[in-house]
């Protein structure tokens, strides 16, 4: 067996080559320039993981259209606060990669397209829902632009898949912005962690972060090369464990406190894709419609127009399932490798606490492929299904974390894990995750880096002109910078 060859040190150390990754990278590179990047991914590529488009459910997360953001209390009212916050991260996000274009971070702006963000929904209580949605949206800057109808001509006019061939009599509504973004962030990491090689940091794909712990005040890792077998050992003072659902297993080896009583639950899922021109070039729009009772917010149905290095297609879907593994890349085993005496009890108050969704779950793996078809027929009443591949989503890795009150929860979101110290952190769990990769990139850096972060306040109005205000509070800078933004990545 191959032994241990070498030793590397650097200054900063990151573990998978996904979108936060990149983007953090990316940022470290623009404000301490000479400080050392090393990158370790165990894929042969950047981004083919979750960042990857067929992977990624989300292509552009703004709350315009994803109505899991705004649910109904129970009166009936509907709360903005949720997606005005994803939509002032968005934002952030569109001038970080605004500020990638201008700066030749990127190969080109081909990574994002203008899509508008549709929402629609069926029967008479979810249209009487979307028009309390629109009356708590349209009045704040960021969704000044939201339109609602429930005439289907005029949805017809917007996304004529949707209305054609629908029973005139069904009780349907929609509301869309036209303003929206389909972005591809499977090219977008390719071209950051391409910039970030080309500035003199250490990429190295087919390698494999075997363990880690603690080495004075940083840390040594153990990194396997799987081509050649090699083992080495690489030192860091900072290390960011971006590797998507393996971030957890690595949290656990580092042997830090706050990862105690975290835990994960695999989702996986499955698309149609159509590439049928005669199809896809009658729909141009990101459709999201209602969640099933029972169904996580990641699986709320939706009819999306996509560009993958610069195909059009389009996606329906998710259909949920469950894999024990955490990657797809990964072992079944993962699940229960995972588990530990400080998490057990939160994983099991969380299953029996979410036994509709285990038994949703049941339903999907068992759902046949004319019930999948079934399903679509719902969103485009005249889909064939022979011209819809079915293919196989990423692994979604949903976090769980212990709870004073019920033992354990449920959470539908990210969690940035940091030590004490701040010389390791990680990102667990999934949506809106990479749509909203800068701002939690910024916080990771402002918890991490306490004394220099005062310092590099100019350096980040750089990349994010308005960083530190809210553009839903100031409607003339938000005009500024969506003008701005939108002329930088070709949107107009």
């Amino acid at each position: 067996m191959p032994s241990e060859t070498s030793t590397e040190s650097f200054d900063v150390v990151l573990i998978g080559a996904g979108i936060m990754s990149a983007t953090l990278g990316t940022m470290i590179n623009q404000l301490e320039p000479t400080w050392s990047i090393g990158l370790f991914e165990n894929l042969d590529k950047a981004g083919l993981e979750s960042s990857s488009p067929w992977n990624n459910a989300g292509t552009g997360h703004s709350a315009l259209c994803e109505l899991n953001y705004t649910a109904a209390s129970a009166d009936g009212s509907v709360d903005p606060a949720k997606a005005i916050g994803i939509n002032e991260q968005f934002q952030m996000s569109r001038q970080f990669f605004s500020w990638a274009v201008d700066n030749k971070r990127v190969a080109d702006n081909s990574f994002i397209n203008p899509l508008p963000h549709m929402s629609f929904v069926i029967g008479e209580d979810h249209s009487k829902y979307l028009q309390t949605r629109y009356e708590a949206l349209k009045p704040n800057a960021l969704f000044e632009e939201l339109e609602i109808t429930n005439d289907l001509d005029t949805i017809n006019q917007w996304t004529p898949l949707v209305a054609q061939g629908r029973d005139a009599s069904q009780k349907v509504a929609a509301s869309r912005v036209t303003s929206g973004t389909d972005v591809d962030f499977g090219r977008l990491t390719a071209d950051l962690t391409n910039s970030l090689s080309a500035a003199g940091a250490s990429v190295n794909y087919g390698h494999k972060v075997q363990n880690l712990k603690r080495s004075g005040a940083g840390w040594e890792l153990t990194v396997k090369d799987k081509a050649s077998g090699t083992v080495k050992n690489v030192k860091a003072k900072f290390v960011f464990v971006g590797a998507g659902g393996g971030a957890l297993p690595l949290l656990q080896k580092s042997g830090i406190d706050e990862i105690k009583g975290f835990g994960g639950f695999p989702v996986s899922g499955q698309f149609l894709r159509c590439t049928d021109e005669t199809i896809v070039n009658q729909h141009n729009a990101k459709v999201y419609g209602q969640a099933s009772v029972g169904a996580p917010p990641m699986s709320v149905p939706h009819l999306d127009t996509r560009f993958v290095d610069g195909k059009r297609s389009l996606m329906f879907g998710p259909y949920a399932g469950f894999s024990m593994n955490f990657l797809k890349s990964t072992s079944q085993l993962d699940l229960p490798l995972s588990l530990r005496p400080h998490n057990l009890i939160p994983m099991l108050a969380v299953g029996k606490d979410n036994l509709d969704l285990t038994t949703y779950l049941i339903k999907e793996v068992l759902k046949s492929r004319a019930k999948k078809d079934e399903a679509l027929t719902e969103y485009f009443p005249g889909a064939d299904g022979s011209k819809w591949e079915l293919i196989t989503a990423g692994q979604r890795v949903q976090v769980i974390k212990k709870d004073a009150k019920k033992g354990g929860v449920l959470q539908f979101g990210t969690e940035v894990i940091t030590s004490s110290d701040g010389s390791i952190s990680g990102l667990l769990g999934a949506s809106p995750g990479a749509s909203t990769a800068t701002p939690i990139m910024v916080g990771l850096l402002s918890r991490c880096f306490p004394k220099q972060f005062a310092g590099w306040e100019s350096k980040l109005n750089d990349m994010i002109p308005s960083y530190g205000q809210k553009l839903n509070e100031n409607p003339a800078l938000y005009a500024e910078v969506k003008a701005a933004t939108d002329k930088a990545l070709g949107l107009i």
